[in-house]
């Protein structure tokens, strides 16, 4: 069988087994976020952290809890890992240095998971799972949650309520992500994941000489970085590591965990505002994106000009031979079209054109399908934009599934999508401004100007993938891209929920002959078009600069 029929084959596959996930999970997730009723471990929650979850929140309230939630947090794992060196479990490691400690408690809190250090060297058992682990269930839930409020915005009328920030919360966990990563762990530690809280080990290599190995709970922080579009990895390698990610099916399997809440969250949309075709609109644009982009990549990979790529049959290097070119290209589309950041390869490896392509995948908003609930709200603000942009055409105010897109309400989109670019084109430019910040590039050049656009662009996107060449860990990057992560997570939200108020406040406009049919594949191409156009003037001159530079002189 050729590499390029395995791949096709691996995505039919993936295809396949998210179209057989898409109905019951996306209803699943309505049923959880429309419930009245609490469960009993839910309400032992509520009782310890003096939560009252029958509270109907307005959008300041809502983003109060987000806010206070997410600073707790914050200081937590920071003091965690200031203190991991008293701290049992911590398999004799030191505690973390302060600037790296608030880059990681920023990170993981964020949804990000950006890291500058090596994890089987930095983090002892109880930070790893006492710390980032929890992390990554909790931050995923807020993404969630977040989601939810602004599509209660839209399907509420006459009224600023949308929800309670912490039932959401709790049930995001209890009823969403803990289910299925107990189910998705077993299956890793089926497929050769290890999972165990052993010490550190020293075993011989084929060279004569010796290298230390540790154990740790690798198979459920797996599966929960990838369903929660997380990333952070046990191992430095991350999902390259053979202890993450054993073989050929488990690489499938953990493409499929990215993407799977993502893409129902559209038909848990269409449940909610009593629409399932708008849904499928918002599910048919995420799709066009994420397949395009699977097949640029796996064109510019197995295309890789130059004698040592046709020797290899394509750009082999940075990739493990386990996964291919296929298998890594699958990854690498999913990681950055989401806000994983999970990795299986180098970027930095990769063709300076498909480089360019994980990039730009985080540029577009990280919105097909995007990470959970944000991915959905990322690509809600930008169908607010494209009906905007239509009303403009015809002269008509613009409405979206019955509520009129005013003044007020675009003005909250336009910071929305102004937030990100702002922040990574700001710090990259200051990286070059400042001396000390440039030294820490392996690569000259278009490379090296790749390295850290794309350092800022994971951070502020809140991905936490790496270009890698680059050398992170310094009070320079781990204070900036620290303070990206968390005004690139926060500060949309602030947007996001604002909207979502103004919205609910409305009262329905009836629909008549000049409407437009967002439920149809005229929009779908419209919003595809909106999104490609806003990225392609907010990035095009520093991609340019970068990996367009050094794929048209490959």
């Amino acid at each position: 069988m050729s590499p390029v029929l395995a791949g096709v084959l691996q995505l039919l596959a993936l295809v396949a087994a998210l179209g057989l996930s898409y109905r019951p999970l996306g209803d699943h997730m309505a049923r959880v976020y429309s419930s009245e009723k609490h469960l009993r471990p839910e309400k032992w929650i509520y009782k310890a952290i003096g939560a009252n979850p029958s509270v109907e929140m307005r959008w300041p309230a809502y983003l109060r809890g987000v806010l206070a939630f997410s600073a707790v947090s914050v200081l937590f794992l920071y003091l965690l890992q200031r203190l991991q060196g008293s701290l049992p479990g911590s398999l004799g490691f030191v505690s973390i240095d302060p600037d790296q400690a608030f880059n990681t408690a920023a990170s993981f809190v964020a949804n990000t998971n950006w890291q500058s250090y090596y994890g089987e060297q930095a983090m002892g058992h109880v930070v790893q799972t006492g710390g980032l682990a929890v992390q990554n269930f909790v931050s995923a839930a807020v993404g969630m949650a977040v989601a939810v409020a602004l599509v209660r915005g839209f399907a509420r009328s006459r009224t600023g309520e949308l929800g309670n920030f912490w039932a959401d919360l709790i049930r995001g966990v209890v009823r969403i992500l803990l289910p299925i990563s107990v189910i998705g762990a077993l299956v890793l530690v089926a497929c050769g994941a290890i999972q165990n809280f052993s010490g550190i080990h020293e075993v011989g290599q084929f060279t004569g000489g010796t290298q230390q190995w540790n154990g740790g709970a690798v198979a459920s922080q797996e599966v929960i970085k990838e369903l929660g579009t997380n990333g952070g990895g046990y191992f430095n390698a991350n999902s390259a590591h053979p202890f993450e990610n054993p073989d050929g099916l488990s690489n499938l399997f953990e493409i499929y965990l990215i993407l799977v809440i993502p893409f129902a969250l559209t038909r848990t949309f269409g449940r909610m505002v009593g629409s399932l075709k708008q849904g499928y609109a918002i599910l048919g644009t995420m799709a066009v994106i994420w397949i395009g982009f699977t097949a640029l990549m796996m064109w510019t990979e197995f295309a890789g000009k130059g004698p040592a790529f046709e020797l290899a049959g394509g750009a082999m290097e940075g990739k493990e031979t386990r996964f291919g070119i296929a298998g890594s290209s699958l990854f690498s589309v999913a990681t950055t079209l989401t806000s994983t950041g999970a990795v299986n390869s180098f970027h930095s490896s990769y063709t300076g054109f498909g480089g360019g392509l994980t990039m730009l995948g985080m540029q577009l908003g990280e919105i097909a399908p995007g990470g959970v609930g944000s991915g959905l709200y990322g690509m809600l603000i930008m169908a607010i934009i494209a009906v905007f942009i239509a009303g403009l055409m015809v002269g008509r105010t613009p409405e979206y599934l019955g509520k009129k897109i005013g003044t007020r309400e675009i003005k909250f989109a336009a910071c929305y999508i102004l937030v990100t670019p702002a922040l990574v084109l700001g710090f990259t430019a200051a990286s070059f401004v400042l001396d000390t910040p440039s030294h820490s590039m392996t690569n000259s050049g278009a490379h090296g100007f790749s390295e850290i656009l794309y350092a800022y662009t994971s951070g502020a996107n809140n991905n936490g993938s790496a270009f890698a060449g680059l050398n992170a860990d310094t009070q320079w990057f781990n204070s900036t891209i620290g303070i990206a992560m968390l005004l690139g997570r926060f500060l949309p939200m602030v947007f996001v929920l604002a909207l979502a108020g103004s919205l609910a406040e409305q009262k329905p406009v009836p629909e008549t002959a000049g409407t437009l049919r967002t439920e149809k594949p005229l929009f779908t191409g419209l919003l595809v078009g909106t999104i490609m156009i806003i990225a392609g003037l907010t990035y095009f001159p520093a991609l340019a600069l970068g990996p367009l530079a050094e794929g048209l002189a490959a």
